[in-house]
């Protein structure tokens, strides 16, 4: 008996679940993703100290402030005085104080205690530390409150 091979196509895969399953992946991972980069300003250079290490515990209620120089490609100073950088926007020293009202009256609006939200500065290594003192006289004025401080720096290698 002679059979006839039956005219069988081939099977379409159906890529749809495939594609799917790789953007969930993606969702996924920038969701776990730390973002404590992202607030990092490529424009602050750091100081380098020994006893710089992260902290133990992700901090609840802070928020950051770089506080650097406006730099050209090779690194030199473009303007002697020092500017907030809030993404693209450059605020000079005298004119944060308005920022900083603005981020005390939202920590009072949602009902946060003052005394838990601390202040993380990421001050260049070329910011002169009378200038770090101002800001953090100007973070405890009376309107703005904050108490708590954090200093960055990147940790240096002992030799």
């Amino acid at each position: 008996m002679k059979f006839k091979p039956a005219d069988v196509a081939p099977p379409e895969l159906d890529m749809t679940p495939m594609i799917d399953i790789v953007f969930q992946l993606i969702t996924f991972f920038m969701v776990i993703n730390k973002f404590d980069q992202a607030e990092a300003d490529e424009r602050v250079t750091l100081p380098k100290d020994q006893l710089a290490v992260p902290p133990a515990v992700q901090r609840k209620d802070s928020f950051l402030l770089n506080f650097g120089y406006l730099r050209d490609q090779k690194g030199n100073l473009t303007n002697p005085e020092p500017f907030f950088f809030f993404a693209d926007e450059q605020v000079p020293l005298a004119q944060v104080r308005q920022r900083l009202r603005q981020e005390a009256q939202f920590y009072q609006t949602i009902g946060t205690d003052m005394k838990e939200v601390v202040v993380e500065i990421r001050a260049d290594a070329d910011v002169k530390s009378g200038m770090v003192q101002e800001l953090i006289q100007m973070c405890q004025e009376d309107g703005i409150g904050f108490q708590r401080f954090a200093l960055k720096a990147t940790q240096k290698m002992i030799e």
